[in-house]
Parts: C-alpha cells; structure tokens; sequence
C-alpha cells in the first residue's frame, strides 16, 4: 500500500483543495468527502497531513505526495489545470457547455461522455513533477459526486487497480461511476488505462518550446 502510494510513515502529505466552480472558498458536499477519504488514507499510513487550497498552492510537493482533487472547470481547481496541462497532456475535458462533449473525456481518440447524475467518469492520474520526490494524484472527476466516488475506489481498491497497470510508478485511467441513482459513489470502477496516450501531447498539440 505505501509503495504504491509513495507514502512512508512519518511523512507529510498534501491534500489541495478545490471549490464550488460558482463560490470561491466553498466546497461541495462530495468534495469535502473526496477530501476525507484522501485524509484517510494518509492516516492509514501513519502519515500527517498538509491540507492547501488550490489557488494558493504555487509550488513543488518536493517530498510530500500530494493529492489534487476536483477538476479545473471555471477555476475550481487551477491547480489540477496545470498538473493536467504539464504532466498529461494527452488529456483533453471538454469544458461545460450545453453540447452533447459537455464535460467529456478526450483521450486516446476515445471520448468518455458526461451523463449526469447517472454514469459519469473520474481521471485518476499519477506522475513525479520534475524536482519532486514524490508523486501527484489528479482526481480529476465530471462532478464532486465523481471525485468521492474516483477519492474512494482508490482508498479501497488500489491493490485490484495495482494488478491490472503496466506500471505502478506512472498511470492514467479513467473509472465509471454507474449507476449512481442506485449505488451513488459506490459504483465506480476501471473503465480504461489510458497511459500509453494520456502522457503524450494529443496530436495537433505543439509542446511549449524550451528556453
């Protein structure tokens, strides 16, 4: 459990906050259980814990993993933003609109749709920013539901998740919350690893140029 998580007793880690896309400094119901369930488990593993906000939080997470929860629509989470636009380029959420892609999924040619308040898709991507020691969670759900749902499975299911990744150290994959009028945030599971695309600019994409 610590060694995927990159997490050791005695050890801090950050939890960063984000808000309501439409009330800066208040979260959603969902949301603050994302972030009891990202509390718990670092207290499973004798970990104490940096609680941040999202839009004060400009810097490494150097020693500390880090758990970034909630998605960058309309800046609720500017944080996710730059980890998404950085480190998974591949990556592409579609922003809110009344259009059938409102909030979907774009990744590998393969599109993962919003179907509100019925099944939904939460991103979970883990990677090592450059000058960190320890890695990042992205929790990067359609809704706050999706971000307690994608929050939990992780807490409770990284063994099962463990054994179906290529790799431990870096993964992006995107779980199915189904159901959710009859299981809510209980339903979530591995709907596609997404890695081998997810950290590769998306074609058309130029990266930013060095120097």
């Amino acid at each position: 459990m610590a060694g995927f998580f990159g997490m050791r007793p005695g050890e801090t880690c950050i939890v960063v906050m984000n808000h309501k896309w439409d009330r800066p400094g208040v979260a959603a119901h969902h949301d603050v259980q994302a972030m009891v369930e990202a509390v718990v488990l670092a207290r499973e593993l004798g970990c104490e814990v940096s609680m941040r906000v999202s839009g004060e939080f400009r810097d490494s997470n150097g020693p500390c993993a880090e758990f970034c929860i909630g998605g960058p629509e309309n800046g609720s989470n500017v944080r996710t933003a730059g980890h998404l636009e950085h480190n998974v380029p591949g990556v592409e959420l579609r922003p809110f609109s009344d259009r059938p892609d409102s909030m979907a999924f774009v990744v590998g040619g393969e599109t993962f749709p919003w179907e509100r308040g019925q099944r939904e898709y939460a991103l979970v991507a883990k990677f090592r920013p450059p000058s960190a020691t320890r890695p990042v969670f992205v929790v990067c759900g359609q809704s706050a539901v999706a971000n307690h749902a994608a929050m939990l499975f992780l807490r409770r299911s990284h063994r099962e998740l463990s054994a179906r990744l290529a790799s431990t150290e870096r993964f992006c994959v995107l779980l199915r919350i189904e159901a959710i009028p009859t299981y809510g945030v209980q339903g979530a599971v591995l709907a596609r690893d997404v890695s081998a695309s997810a950290f590769e600019p998306r074609p058309g994409l130029r990266p930013a140029a060095a120097g």
